[in-house]
């Protein structure tokens, strides 16, 4: 079977995405609790009208998450997993992630502007110190209560005449709809508490303990295109990571 014709990058770029929330919404909604087999390639081909290849794909950033494992010769499980965690072992929708543990999403720009590179910048995307980057600042809320901040970095070489409509919806969409989407992606994970610019914007407390993530975004051929950096509020999403034993430990 083959996916339905599609006419945009967007599409294209976004479309084992979409697979993969819907899927993750059936995980949180407990469609498919706990240790219950998923259904085979072929269904969830017809059920979404793709190909296998698509749910392939979906499936597996769904195992390398941590929601589901394979066994050899038997199928694709349920693993028992936290309700409200987000992992980052791939790139899942907030938005979705937000939704499907029972909150109402929501976004809100709170600025937008082009400015020259740091150095700092400018060594993590490629780029000369002081060329124009595009700065997007948001919050992220869950029941109106903001969760998420976020500060991401794109050139503006690589948005061209896309620079106006930065802001305006998924940076990740943006990106697949002028021919560079995101394929991978380098994530570093760290503690922090709350100053008070960030209390203010993620209404906690000043000491408040926050986690942060700072991220590198990378094209089909590994070039970095966007630097985002993110605050996340403690108690809304468990933040975990996967790991493989793939060499043996001393």
């Amino acid at each position: 079977m083959t996916d339905q014709p599609r006419t945009t990058r967007r599409s294209r770029s976004t479309l084992p995405d979409r697979v993969r929330d819907s899927l993750l919404g059936d995980l949180f909604s407990e469609v498919y609790a706990a240790g219950d087999q998923l259904p085979n390639e072929d269904e969830l081909a017809a059920r979404f009208e793709v190909s296998r290849a698509t749910i392939r794909e979906a499936v597996r950033g769904l195992v390398e998450a941590g929601y589901l494992v394979r066994r050899h010769g038997t199928g694709t499980f349920v693993t028992a997993t936290s309700r409200y965690r987000h992992t980052l072992n791939a790139n899942l929708s907030y938005t979705a992630m937000i939704r499907q543990v029972g909150f109402k999403p929501g976004r809100r720009l709170l600025r937008k502007l082009v400015r020259p590179a740091t150095a700092k910048e400018a060594a993590t995307l490629g780029i000369a110190t002081g060329e124009p980057v595009v700065l997007i600042e948001r919050i992220r809320t869950a029941d109106d209560k903001p969760v998420i901040y976020s500060a991401d970095r794109i050139p503006t070489r690589i948005l061209g005449d896309a620079t106006a409509a930065v802001g305006d919806g998924s940076l990740y969409d943006l990106l697949g709809d002028i021919g560079v989407p995101v394929r991978s992606a380098l994530a570093t994970l760290r503690p922090v508490v709350a100053g008070a610019r960030l209390a203010r914007l993620l209404e906690v407390r000043v000491g408040s303990p926050l986690q942060q993530i700072e991220q590198v975004d990378s094209d089909e051929l590994g070039r970095p295109v966007m630097l985002s950096s993110e605050w996340h509020v403690a108690d809304v999403f468990e933040l975990c990571v996967s790991r493989k034993n793939d060499a043996p430990r001393p």
